[in-house]
C-alpha cells in the first residue's frame, strides 16, 4: 500500500487524480512552494478562502526570500 492511499485527517485529497504530495516530491519543489501547490488544490473540499489565503502566504514568503520583495 502506497502512503497516499491512506489519508490522516481528512478524504480531500483522495478524489484527486494527481495527489498534490506526489506532484510535490516528483518535481522536488521546495517547502514553501510546496505549500503554495497544497493549499490551492484542497480549497474547494477543505478550507476554501482560507486555503486561498494561506497560499497567498507563501507566495508572500517566495516573493521575500527569493527575490527580496517586501508584501
Amino acid at each position: 500500500m502506497s502512503s497516499t492511499d491512506h489519508q490522516v485527517g481528512g478524504s480531500h485529497y483522495n478524489d484527486m487524480q494527481i495527489q498534490p504530495i506526489d506532484f510535490i516530491m516528483h518535481n522536488n519543489l521546495p517547502y514553501a512552494e510546496g505549500n503554495v501547490i497544497k493549499y490551492i488544490t484542497r480549497h474547494r473540499s477543505k478550507n476554501g478562502a482560507e486555503d486561498i489565503q494561506k497560499s497567498i502566504h507563501y507566495c508572500h514568503f517566495i516573493l521575500e526570500f527569493c527575490y527580496g520583495e517586501q508584501s
